[in-house]
């Protein structure tokens, strides 16, 4: 792996996005776009401040951003000249922080969340609820009973959405209607010990996820089988395939997920690798 960025301080949602590595520094409380060439470091950007944590992105169909609040369970929309604006409410739906997000063609945004107090010891996981934000802000339950919602990707047929269960080690699909809401659920893979955090999909229909308490990024088929597996110097906690031909596997890693330590240590990074089967779907 060559590392792309680094000192930052946690790294979530990673997009390309019109030729652009666009990802959360969490806990830097930024939204970044990265422009990387391959012959060194990339140029990054500072889009805009969150204070709220951002986490997963997307883009509504006129090109206006949409950022995942975490602590204040919104989702936030940047308009052209540069202000943050309530797209939606989420408390109706998130139980705790919201964490990351799909949107389709549409518009349409999967925004998953915790479910329960992750930083509390001895609190026993509570299933949570994916939230699914239409176009115009209005808030629905597109699915009960998760096990910590995270990482979402959505089929190029448009025709389903794959999340990742984190606490359930699994990734659990579902049948998207022509109207957004989901239908069919079902296992796609049981991961046995590994623990999904962010995760993309490729052209090939297999998923590469993110697994940080193996420091490690997985490429995995449906039905469950491991195609491969890169291991990392710290934990691997999203990842996203991008650059030309989308041939390039971006993965967010950094030594620690705790908010004030990852703020002062920095030791976040974006790493890149070259793959051989391209990247597919949304995001």
């Amino acid at each position: 792996m060559r590392i792309v960025v680094e000192g930052l301080a946690f790294g979530e949602g990673p997009r390309w996005h019109e030729g652009r590595l666009w990802l959360s520094d969490m806990h830097g409380h930024q939204v970044l776009a990265v422009t990387d060439d391959g012959s060194g470091p990339g140029q990054v950007e500072v889009i805009g401040e969150v204070p709220t944590q951002p986490s997963g992105l997307g883009w509504l169909p006129d090109g206006r951003l949409l950022v995942v609040s975490m602590t204040d369970r919104r989702l936030l929309r940047l308009e052209p000249d540069g202000t943050w604006h309530e797209h939606a409410d989420l408390t109706s739906v998130a139980t705790f922080h919201c964490n990351d997000m799909v949107v389709d063609s549409a518009g349409n945004a999967y925004v998953g969340n915790f479910g329960f107090d992750l930083g509390t010891k001895g609190v026993a996981p509570v299933p949570a609820d994916l939230a699914l934000v239409r176009p115009d802000g209005t808030v629905t339950v597109a699915a009960r009973g998760l096990d910590f919602p995270n990482g979402s990707v959505i089929t190029p047929d448009g025709a389903t959405l794959i999340v990742a269960e984190s606490v359930g080690r699994r990734l659990a699909a579902f049948d998207i209607a022509a109207d957004g809401t989901l239908s069919g659920r079902r296992v796609w893979a049981d991961l046995d010990r590994g623990v999904p955090d962010g995760i993309c999909l490729d052209a090939e229909g297999a998923v590469w996820f993110a697994d940080p308490r193996a420091n490690r990024v997985v490429r995995v088929a449906e039905g469950g089988e491991v195609l491969a597996s890169i291991d990392a110097d710290r934990g691997c906690f999203a990842c996203m395939l991008g650059g030309p031909g989308r041939r390039t596997l971006y993965v967010l890693t950094a030594s620690t997920s705790q908010a004030d330590k990852a703020a002062a240590e920095r030791t976040g990074q974006v790493v890149a690798v070259d793959v051989d089967v391209p990247g597919a779907g949304t995001p």
